[in-house]
C-alpha cells in the first residue's frame, strides 16, 4: 500500500500531520542522519586543527566542503546512507562510509578521510545528535508553551473583576474572579516553562567506555578531555559530561521529559476545568460554520478541542514518563535498549504538539457568559458565611463557626436570612455595616489585584 497522509500508521503523520509538520526537520530519521554528519563533520575539523602529525590542518576550501555536506543534507543523502546500511547493517557505520564518498574525488579530503570517526564509538555521535536535537525541538516546544501562557494572562487581565463562584470539592466555596482563575494556570505554567528551559543538555565524546582508550594509545601526549569537551562545548554548543559509560546516561533527558510532563499535566488540568465550566454554561463557544456538534443532536456545540487537547496530552505524557524511566537505565556499560526507545522522541513531541493545537484551537473559540456566571454567584449567599463568623471571631462573639454552621450548612440562604442574623450580632457598628453591605460579588479579597499581576 502507498505511503499517504491517509495509509500511515500513526496519526502524527496522517490525520495530525499539518500539526507536527514543524518537527520532521527536527526528530525524522533524516534529521537525525544529518546531525550525525554534522557531528561527524565537527570532529573532522576540529581533528584536522589539532596538529597532529599525520593530519594536515584542513584549507578553508575542505572545511566549507564538510560543512556543505550538512548544509545540503536531503531526504535523497538520507537514503544513499540507508542503502549503505543496508549492507552494513549498522547506521553510524553507514555515515562514516557515505561521507568518505562526498570527500573521495578531493585530494584533500580524500586524504583525511581515514580521520572520519576517529577514535569514536557510535554513541559519541549519536548522543551529540540527540542533544542536538532536543536542544532544538526544546526551543520550539517553549515557544508553543509561551504562546499558550501569553493567551492565559490576557485572559487574566481581560476578566481580572469579574467575579464568580469558587467550587472546593465540587460544592459552592469563597467567591474569587474569572481572572485570578486564568492567573493561577498562567503563574503554574510560567513556572514550568522555567523548569524546561533550565535543563542542561548534555553529551560526551569520550570513546567506547568513556576513558578516551582508542584516543590515549594513538596520541599519548593529547589532553583529550580537553579537546573533547572544546568540540562539544564550542563548536556544537552543548554541555560536556566528564564522567559516562559508552553511553551519555540520559539523566538530563529524564529531567527535561519530566518538566514537560509537569507543564502538560497543568494543561491537562485546565481542558477538565474549561470542560466543566463550558457545560455549566460559563462560556460559550464560537460557532463555526458548517461544523457539525453530533451525528443526531444538531443543537450541540461539544467542548472538542479541551477533550483532544486533554487526550493527546495524556498520551504525551505517557511516552515522556516512559522516555524518562527507561532511558536512564542501562546494563553494564551499555545495552542497546535506549537506542529503539531513543527513536519515539519525536513522537512524544508530536502529541505535545497536537495537544497544543487544540487548546489553542479551543481558547481561540472561549466567550465569557457575565450573565450566567453572575447567576449562579447570586444564588449562594451561603458562602457568605466564612465572611461573618471570621468577623465575629475578631471580636469574641462566642462559637462564631458553630453558629454559622447551623445557620448555613445544607440551607438555601437568601439575602434576607443573611441580613437578619447580621443585625443581631453584638459587633461594633462600623463591622455590622460592613457585612451587611457584603455581597458574593464583592467578597472577593485581592483577586483582582492577583488576576492583574500575572
Amino acid at each position: 500500500m502507498e505511503l499517504s497522509a491517509l495509509t500511515a500508521l500513526s496519526p502524527l503523520d496522517g490525520r495530525y500531520a499539518r500539526q507536527t509538520e514543524s518537527l520532521r526537520g527536527i526528530f525524522s530519521e533524516s534529521a537525525f542522519m544529518r546531525a550525525r554528519v554534522r557531528v561527524e563533520v565537527e570532529w573532522l575539523i576540529a581533528l584536522s586543527e589539532a596538529q597532529l602529525p599525520e593530519l594536515d590542518h584542513l584549507s578553508d576550501h575542505g572545511k566549507a566542503y564538510l560543512r556543505g555536506l550538512v548544509e545540503n543534507f536531503t531526504v535523497q543523502s538520507c537514503q544513499e546512507i540507508k542503502d549503505i546500511e543496508k549492507t552494513t547493517n549498522h547506521d553510524v557505520k553507514a555515515v562514516e562510509y557515505w561521507i568518505k564518498e562526498q570527500v573521495s574525488h578531493d585530494e584533500e579530503l580524500a586524504r583525511a578521510s581515514e580521520f572520519v570517526h576517529f577514535g569514536c564509538t557510535s554513541e559519541d555521535i549519536n548522543n551529540t545528535s540527540h542533544a542536538l536535537m532536543l536542544s532544538e525541538g526544546r526551543q520550539e516546544l517553549v515557544a508553543f508553551l509561551r504562546s499558550i501562557h501569553q493567551t492565559l494572562v490576557e485572559n487574566a487581565h481581560r476578566w481580572a473583576e469579574v467575579p464568580m463562584l469558587s467550587r472546593t470539592h465540587g460544592q459552592t466555596a469563597s467567591p474569587t474572579t474569572i481572572g485570578k482563575e486564568w492567573a493561577n494556570v498562567a503563574m503554574r505554567l510560567k513556572r514550568a516553562i522555567e523548569s524546561i528551559e533550565s535543563v542542561t543538555i548534555l553529551a560526551k565524546m569520550n570513546g567506547a567506555v568513556g576513558n578516551y582508550n582508542a584516543h590515549t594509545i594513538a596520541y599519548p601526549e593529547k589532553d583529550w578531555e580537553a579537546f573533547a569537551k572544546k568540540v562539544v562545548e564550542e563548536r556544537l554548543g552543548l554541555t560536556f559530561n566528564t564522567h559516562t559509560i559508552q553511553i551519555e546516561p540520559h539523566d538530563y533527558m529524564a529531567q527535561l521529559f519530566d518538566a514537560i510532563v509537569r507543564a502538560n499535566t497543568i494543561l491537562l488540568d485546565l481542558d477538565r476545568d474549561i470542560w466543566g465550566y463550558i457545560s455549566m454554561g460559563f462560556y460559550k463557544q464560537k460557532l463555526k460554520e458548517g461544523e457539525v456538534g453530533s451525528s443526531t443532536m444538531p443543537h450541540k456545540v461539544n467542548p472538542i478541542d479541551f477533550e483532544n487537547s486533554e487526550g493527546n496530552l495524556g498520551i504525551a505524557n505517557a511516552l515522556l514518563t516512559h522516555l524518562a524511566q527507561k532511558l536512564p537505565i542501562s546494563r553494564w556499560q551499555r545495552d542497546l535498549t535506549d537506542s529503539t526507545v531513543l527513536r519515539n522522541l519525536g513522537v512524544a513531541f508530536g502529541y505535545c504538539f497536537v495537544g497544543y493545537n487544540a487548546l489553542t484551537r479551543g481558547l481561540g473559540k472561549l466567550q465569557l457568559n457575565e450573565q450566567r456566571v453572575a447567576e449562579d454567584l447570586d444564588h449562594a449567599w451561603e458562602v457568605l458565611a466564612e465572611a461573618i463568623q471570621t468577623v465575629m471571631r475578631r471580636y469574641g462573639v462566642p462559637h462564631p463557626y458553630e453558629q454559622l454552621k447551623a445557620l448555613t450548612r445544607g440551607k438555601g440562604i437568601t439575602p434576607e436570612t443573611i441580613h437578619e442574623f447580621v443585625s443581631q450580632l453584638d459587633i461594633p457598628a462600623e463591622a455590622k455595616e460592613r457585612l451587611m453591605k457584603l455581597t458574593p460579588a464583592t467578597y472577593i479579597g485581592k483577586a483582582v489585584e492577583l488576576a492583574k499581576r500575572a
